[in-house]
């Protein structure tokens, strides 16, 4: 196979053995589930770096010709419908009617705040207005800019915080153009930035975020025009960036002045670490998106964007041609529900169940010998010996967990699960005994 695709190769450029080895694919010269010769392997035939040769390997992944399964390595992709292809979907063909479902990655609905007074107090028709109104209430885009972790030039609402990195990605990508994400990153993003036409790099993490040494590495390698990451209650990690490695990857920024931060903090008030954001040292480069999906309901659809004045006309300006401006009615909602003292005691409430919710299977789990992180937010992200074989034995004791695979741009040093630990309101030592299982091969269940 090896000979097969060196063969093929005419261009060595990442583009070009991308190409050769789609063409092959396509061709049938090498059929669904064969397994790729290593990157090392390839890139030593072809006398090109292994730099080279990853990244056309991960064209071919986003390009769904190609798919990684841990460490058991590359294999072509069987035929897909497109929309199989995606990551997304990959996370949702976990869910199959299970007792427990830990893959969805929301929020639970008994920790939110209820809607039924905001309702009531604002739904009496003082929102219908003119069309050429301003697309954000007056008093909202002013509690929201006090709230800001940088003074933001331009602030609008949009429809939920994916529907801002989609408006901002179409605003400042064209197609082929390197943009950076985390190392693992959410898939939707993924998915975002493959549709758009974008070569995805990713970045390695630590417990606090972007590693600044890669990031410059990064840098230096790829002509990147934007980097994508979440400030705090990072999906699927759970790492939250402090304000100390927030000025350092700035400092690295300096040496990019051409590239644009967007930063997802879309966990928002139920994060336990406080606002932080690259804005409060380059605000001129930087789109902070707020969400309130996970603290105040998905449902609400809406997500608060701030930055620099060429972004954001440019955003609000094409969104005129569409739906103009979000639904001032919940806008009136979420004023209220900011303001509202026992909304905000809730959420305050939800913050504090979330964080002992994460703590309390943490523990379990590290009492187990498991390697996991949840540092904050909602999710925990949890090492496994085989993604599979893991979802398989959790399956059996009627648990649901998301694979680790599609979140990652590149393969981690192990397989991984992401387990949505905010809707484990107990029972966690027997939850951690059934992932403790799945987690290592014919491990035997903890006696009491």
């Amino acid at each position: 196979m090896l000979t097969l695709i060196t063969g093929a190769v005419q261009d060595r450029s990442a583009r070009g053995i991308a190409a050769a080895v789609s063409r092959l694919i396509t061709s049938g010269h090498l059929p669904a589930g064969a397994r790729l010769p290593t990157v090392r392997l390839v890139a030593g035939s072809l006398g090109v770096s292994p730099t080279t040769v990853s990244e056309a390997w991960r064209n071919l992944i986003l390009a769904g010709a190609i798919q990684t399964r841990g460490r058991s390595g590359t294999f072509v992709s069987g035929p897909l419908p497109p929309r199989a292809r995606l990551r997304y979907a990959q996370l949702s063909g976990a869910r199959v009617d299970l007792p427990q479902d830990l893959s969805t990655g929301v929020p639970d609905p008994e920790l939110l705040p209820d809607l039924a007074p905001a309702l009531r107090r604002i739904g009496d028709g003082r929102w219908a207005g003119s069309y050429l109104d301003a697309p954000v209430l007056p008093d909202l885009e002013a509690l929201l800019r006090e709230r800001w972790p940088y003074p933001p030039e331009r602030l609008t609402v949009v429809d939920g915080a994916m529907d801002a990195l989609d408006r901002v990605a179409g605003a400042v990508l064209r197609y082929g153009d390197h943009v950076l994400v985390e190392n693992p990153a959410f898939p939707p993003l993924l998915d975002l930035l493959q549709a758009l036409g974008a070569t995805v790099v990713g970045v390695p993490m630590d417990s606090a975020g972007l590693v600044p040494d890669a990031l410059r590495q990064a840098l230096r390698d790829y002509r990147a025009v934007a980097l994508f990451l979440q400030p705090r209650a990072h999906n699927p990690t759970g790492t939250s960036m402090d304000e100390s490695r927030a000025a350092l990857l700035a400092n690295v920024l300096l040496d990019a002045p051409h590239l644009l931060v967007v930063e997802d903090d879309h966990a928002g008030a139920i994060a336990t670490a406080p606002p932080v954001s690259i804005g409060r040292y380059l605000p001129e480069r930087t789109v902070h998106v707020s969400g309130f999906s996970k603290s105040h309901g998905p449902d609400l659809r809406l997500a608060a964007v701030g930055g620099p004045a060429h972004v954001l006309d440019a955003l609000a300006d094409r969104r005129l041609l569409g739906p103009g401006w979000s639904s001032r009615l919940l806008q009136g909602v979420l004023l209220d529900l900011l303001t509202d003292p026992q909304a905000v005691a809730r959420v305050a409430a939800a913050r504090d169940a979330y964080a002992a919710r994460r703590s309390a299977l943490l523990t379990a789990l590290r009492a187990r010998g498991v390697t996991a992180t949840a540092a904050d937010g909602i999710n925990l992200w949890m090492a496994v010996s085989d993604q599979q074989n893991a979802m398989v034995a959790l399956a059996a004791h009627g648990v649901a967990a998301a694979p680790g695979a599609p979140f990652c741009v590149t393969p981690l040093d192990s397989d991984h699960l992401r387990i949505t630990a905010g809707l484990v309101a107990g029972g966690h030592d027997e939850l951690a005994d059934v992932l403790a299982i799945a987690t290592v091969p014919n491990i035997r269940r903890r006696t009491p």
